[in-house]
C-alpha cells in the first residue's frame, strides 16, 4: 500500500504478490498483456536521453499531469517522459491523451526486487509524484540512487490528515527525501507541514491546467449530426444521487435532451431502468443506440472528450451525494458551462476559484430544472479562460522541476 494515500503498509510475502495480481487479472482489474509491469517487467523500451518519470495513482490524477508534461517538454526539447499509475482505467484513457514524447507503464508493487528492475530499466533523471500517492519503498529506492524527487499537486483535507497524524515520524522521513513540494491549497500545505514537510509552495491544482481531453473525429462528427439542432445537457461522472436529482428535475417542461455519462459505465442498463420508473425513456450508447429518447446514456469508456464538446452545459456528478464532487476543469477546458450540486468537498478549492470568477453555478435540486434550460454561454467562456490561464502559468513550476534534473 502507499502511505500518503492510506496507512503505512503491512508486511506481505513476496510470493503472494503475483497471486494477488492474478486474482485481479481474473476480475478484469488488470490488463492481460501488461499486468507484469507491476512486477517490474517493462513492456516498452527506454528512449534515448534523459527521462523524467511522473507518477499518479488513478485516472483523474494521471490526466492532470498532461499540462505539466507539455510545459516541461516545451522547455526541454531533448527530454523524454514516463508516466506511471496503478489503475487500468488510467492506462486506457491516457493512451488516447498522451502528450508528446511520453509513454505509460504501471508502477511496480512496493517490493525491492520489482523496484530494482523498474529503476534499472528506466534510469530516470527525475522522479515527480502527484497528489496523494506515495509508495515508501519506491520513494526510498529512488532516493538511494540519487535521483531527485519532487511532490506536486499535493492534496490533503482534514479527514485525510487525521488518518495520517499518528504516523508523523514516518511521513517526516519520507518528505525529507523530496527536494520540491507543492500543494494545491493552504489547507494541504498546513497538513503537510504538520506531518514534517518543509518548504512547501502553494501552486493551485494541476487539474485546472490539463489540456482538453481528446475525441475521435469520426465519432464526434457522427454524434454531432445525431444531435443537430439541439442543445443537450451532460450529466458527467454520475452517481445514483445525481441521477435522482436529474430525473426529478426532468418532470418539468420544457426539458432539454440529456446525456448521462455514468462514473461506472457498467451501470448504464440500471440507470435506464430507474429512468423508466420516472416516466423517462432512455437509450444506451453501449448497445449501439443513438440519442432518440429523453436520455442518451453514454455508457462507454474514454469518450468524455466527445460529450464535453457536444454539450454546452455540464452538470458535474458526485455533487448531490457523498462522493462530494468530481473534476470541473475537464468541461471548462472544452467550453462547457459548469453546474453542480451542493456537495463538492473533494474539489472545494477548484469550485471556489470558479465561483469567484463567475465561471460555475451551484444548484439545489429544486432549482435544477430551470438551470438546465438556461443559456450559460458567458459562464462557460469565463471557465475556459481560467483553464487557459492555468496552463500558461505552469512555466515556473516546469522550469523548477527541470532544474532539479539539470535539464533546464
Amino acid at each position: 500500500m502507499h502511505w500518503l494515500h492510506g496507512s503505512p503498509p503491512l508486511a506481505r510475502s513476496r510470493s503472494s504478490r503475483p497471486a494477488l495480481l492474478q486474482r485481479r487479472l481474473a476480475r478484469g482489474k488488470e490488463l492481460p498483456d501488461r499486468w507484469q509491469e507491476k512486477l517490474g517487467r517493462p513492456t516498452a523500451p527506454r528512449p534515448d536521453g534523459l527521462l523524467v518519470w511522473l507518477h499518479a495513482v488513478g485516472l483523474g490524477e494521471t490526466l492532470a499531469l498532461r499540462g505539466l508534461i507539455a510545459a516541461m517538454a516545451g522547455k526541454a526539447p531533448a527530454a523524454e517522459f514516463l508516466v506511471t499509475s496503478t489503475t487500468r482505467a488510467s492506462a486506457e484513457v491516457l493512451a488516447a491523451n498522451l502528450p508528446p514524447r511520453t509513454r505509460h507503464q504501471f508502477l511496480p508493487l512496493d517490493a525491492p526486487r520489482y523496484l530494482e528492475s523498474f529503476l534499472d530499466h528506466w534510469r530516470p533523471a527525475l522522479s515527480v509524484w502527484a497528489e496523494q500517492d506515495l509508495w515508501p519503498g519506491a520513494v526510498a529506492a529512488t532516493d538511494a540512487r540519487g535521483i531527485p524527487l519532487a511532490l506536486v499537486n499535493a492534496r490533503m483535507n482534514a479527514e485525510a490528515f487525521a488518518r495520517r497524524a499518528r504516523w508523523k515520524s514516518l511521513y517526516s522521513d519520507l518528505f525529507a527525501r523530496f527536494r520540491l513540494i507543492t500543494a494545491q491549497d493552504e489547507t494541504t500545505a498546513r497538513h503537510l507541514q504538520a506531518l514534517g514537510a518543509r518548504g512547501i509552495r502553494v501552486t493551485g491544482s494541476l487539474k485546472a491546467a490539463a489540456p482538453p481531453l481528446s475525441a475521435d473525429p469520426a465519432a464526434l462528427a457522427a454524434a454531432r449530426a445525431a444531435l443537430a439542432g439541439r442543445r443537450p445537457v451532460l450529466l458527467a461522472s454520475s452517481h445514483p444521487e445525481d441521477e435522482f436529482a436529474l430525473f426529478t428535475a426532468l418532470r418539468a417542461a420544457p426539458r432539454p435532451p440529456v446525456l448521462i455519462a455514468p462514473r461506472d459505465p457498467q451501470r448504464g442498463p440500471g440507470i435506464a431502468a430507474r429512468a423508466a420508473e420516472h416516466g423517462l425513456t432512455a437509450t444506451l450508447r453501449s448497445a449501439g443506440q443513438g440519442p432518440d429518447a429523453d436520455l442518451w446514456i453514454v455508457d462507454t469508456f474514454g469518450e468524455m472528450g466527445l460529450w464535453f464538446r457536444l454539450c454546452p452545459t455540464t452538470l458535474v456528478g458526485g455533487s448531490f451525494g457523498p462522493t462530494e464532487g468530481h473534476n470541473p476543469w475537464e468541461p471548462a477546458a472544452l467550453g462547457s458551462a459548469i453546474l453542480h450540486g451542493p456537495r463538492i468537498a473533494n474539489f472545494a478549492a477548484d469550485f471556489a476559484a470558479l465561483h469567484q470568477a463567475g465561471a460555475a453555478r451551484p444548484v439545489q435540486p429544486e432549482s435544477l430544472a430551470a438551470a438546465l434550460t438556461e443559456d450559460h454561454g458567458a459562464m462557460a467562456a469565463r471557465a475556459k479562460a481560467l483553464s487557459d490561464a492555468a496552463r500558461d502559468a505552469l512555466a515556473p513550476l516546469a522550469g523548477d522541476l527541470l532544474t532539479l534534473a539539470d535539464l533546464a
